[in-house]
């Protein structure tokens, strides 16, 4: 039998070790409590402190300023103007739909942009997007005013695209627009600015084409925020880096000109400085306002271009190929010349037509030109005797004179689309049609019909060459940020000069000989005229039957089957400082719609501005003068419309 106080003392004994167990534990989980809040307060105080600041302070990035574009003369073709919008920040604002209901009772919502930028945040919420763009200062000031009840919602004053020459830079510099998804597709590794909802890149022409000079590089700001994420204060701003200022060859006041003289045709016209290259103006008609598609062109709008036969989208200028026509007898001249194939004296009849392998190629003239010598040839534009020269001379040695006169390349220029055209040889159509050159071909290709194609580009480049003897390249760059860019080219062709001298002459007599085919267009101020060549380039078959009964004329024919105009010119004849070239799309015969206009482009270009009438045969000077006032009437009225815009 137990004693009482045994009992007592062992039951005492297990509560002490219980008691001491448990005091061990609670000591045991205070001390991993103790260490692990060391670890967290000290240890990692710095990570912490770094994510507290993170929810606090956001970076954000600045958008630089595009760079601005100026023409030789320092008149602006591209610029950047304020804009005002309103900006909306998924990630502070919450409940997104709410907030925009309350940012709509106090202005107006497009439904399209809201929808716009309902589908920016659902793509990407890191960066704030446009709920609102180009309002009036009073709507900034109303949200900014209640801007303590729009969590997310931010008014700001951005920089938006401008181009003050509307339609008349329209192919040369393009435009800028969002970026889309196909943009960021193309490009490997893109920027993190083209990540902002509607940053603007360029789309076409030479704002797509030198991009990355013009787009600069962002800034960054950090500000701190509060637990809405109302942004509090700006606590750092470092500033990006603005884009490069490009400066182009181009005249404003004659590429205006150009495209008022070029109203109503479809057609395109090119000046070069024959000096140094610089394309002085390029111009292409119809052509479209830059501006509709900055902030993103309407459907309706869009539409009327795609759906213009005159097709204005396209910069024809150095997209458009066309079979130069007579245009290209000076380079078979100078090829059958340098090959020791005909002299200046000598001649070549011509009845009408030539009879090659059975076929009979004939000329413009029905009833023939008689005897033909070299300088009559081009004057008159004498179809036979350049198919002589190609029977005699061949395709090839053909084509390598064209080439060195500059056709055939694709020039280096920053606009879109720049064509090489095409100078065929007996390899190409092996290669491309699989079939053999045939005699026919080189017939052909000797009036400039056939497989040749050439740009307007390239009838300035190649007129340009035959007027100096020297490999004067295109150039549309002048300068980028006020360092000049080298000029490429300029070297001799090496050409017996003896040989363009004759060439030379012989286009002096197509503009002043009463027998030249642009006689009617001519300059009749001393140390004014120009030397040329007219060219109808045919987009038909004509049959023997319609041969047989009278070619139709150009004026009986729909407009789509009518001959492509051409002309190409240098001036003045005695000192060539620019040379022209002028393509009128089905506008019918070089010499009625396409030497008059490269006439007047010329004196404008020679005089800096309308030239006086003086310069015009008599029996042109009242129907110049009524197309000089109808042309300043046009600039005034732009000019008062550009007022009332701004």
């Amino acid at each position: 039998m137990r004693r009482p106080g045994r009992d007592t003392a062992e039951s005492h004994r297990q509560i002490n070790r219980r008691a001491l167990i448990l005091g061990g534990a609670q000591l045991g989980f205070l001390g991993l409590l103790g260490f692990r809040m060391r670890h967290l307060q000290v240890d990692q105080a710095d990570q912490f402190r770094l994510l507290a600041e993170e929810n606090r302070i956001k970076i954000r990035l600045i958008p630089p300023a595009r760079g601005q574009i100026f023409d030789r003369n320092g008149k602006v073709i591209a610029e950047n103007v304020p804009s005002y919008r309103i900006m909306l920040d998924g990630e502070e604002a919450g409940d997104v739909d709410d907030v925009i209901a309350r940012l709509g009772r106090i202005i107006t919502l497009d439904p399209e942009e809201v929808a716009r930028a309902r589908e920016e945040m659902r793509r990407s919420r890191i960066h704030p997007v446009t709920i609102a763009d180009r309002v009036s200062w009073e709507a900034l000031s109303r949200v900014a005013v209640n801007a303590p009840a729009l969590p997310g919602v931010r008014p700001e004053v951005g920089l938006s695209r401008r181009y003050p020459q509307g339609e008349d830079y329209a192919h040369i510099v393009g435009y800028v627009g969002p970026v889309s998804d196909r943009d960021l597709e193309q490009i490997k590794a893109p920027d993190q600015l083209l990540l902002i909802p509607r940053f603007q890149i360029g789309k076409v022409g030479l704002e797509q084409r030198l991009e990355d000079t013009l787009r600069g590089k962002a800034g960054t700001r950090r500000v701190e925020q509060n637990a809405a994420g109302r942004v509090m204060r700006e606590l750092d701003r470092r500033q990006g880096e603005a884009g490069k200022t490009l400066q182009l060859t181009t005249d404003s006041d004659l590429q205006e000109y150009i495209k008022a003289r070029l109203r109503g045709e479809s057609a395109a016209a090119v000046v070069m400085d024959t000096e140094t290259g610089d394309i002085l103006a390029c111009g292409s008609t119809p052509a479209f306002d830059p501006n509709l598609f900055v902030r993103g062109i309407s459907v309706a709008d869009y539409k009327a271009l795609l759906e213009n036969k005159y097709r204005p989208l396209p910069n024809k200028a150095v997209q458009g190929v066309y079979p130069p026509g007579s245009t290209f007898k000076m380079v078979v001249l100078l090829a059958a010349l340098e090959a020791g194939e005909v002299g200046p004296s000598e001649t070549v009849y011509c009845p009408g037509h030539l009879k090659v392998s059975g076929r009979r190629f004939h000329c413009w003239k029905r009833a023939g030109h008689g005897n033909v010598d070299l300088n009559r040839s081009i004057r008159e534009s004498c179809d036979v005797f350049y198919y002589e020269m190609a029977l005699r001379v061949g395709i090839e040695k053909i084509s390598e004179m064209a080439r060195r006169l500059g056709l055939g390349e694709e020039y280096d220029l920053p606009m879109t689309g720049v064509a090489a055209g095409l100078i065929p040889t007996k390899e190409w159509k092996r290669e491309t049609r699989g079939e053999e050159w045939v005699v026919g071909d080189s017939v052909n290709s000797a009036i400039g019909q056939g497989f040749v194609l050439t740009s307007p580009l390239h009838l300035a480049v190649m007129t340009a060459r035959i007027a100096t003897g020297r490999a004067v390249s295109p150039r549309l760059l002048k300068s980028v940020e006020g360092v000049e860019t080298p000029l490429a080219g300029g070297e001799d062709l090496g050409l017996n000069p003896n040989h363009l001298r004759e060439v030379r002459r012989a286009m002096y007599a197509v503009c002043n000989n009463r027998r030249g085919t642009a006689y009617g267009s001519r300059i009749v101020e001393e140390g004014y005229r120009m030397s040329g060549k007219t060219g109808t380039s045919q987009v038909r078959n004509i049959t023997a039957a319609e041969r047989a009964r009278g070619v139709f004329r150009n004026e009986d024919l729909p407009w789509e089957r009518r001959d492509h105009a051409l002309f190409v010119n240098y001036a003045p004849s005695d000192a060539p400082r620019i040379a022209v070239s002028v393509v009128v799309e089905h506008g019918g015969g070089g010499s009625k719609a396409a030497a008059p206009i490269a006439r007047d482009i010329t004196l404008q270009a020679l005089y800096g501005g309308a030239p006086p009438l003086d310069a015009y045969p008599s029996s042109q000077r009242s129907r110049i003068k009524a197309l000089q006032e109808r042309i300043a009437r046009e600039r005034e009225e732009r000019e008062a419309a550009a007022g009332d815009r701004a």
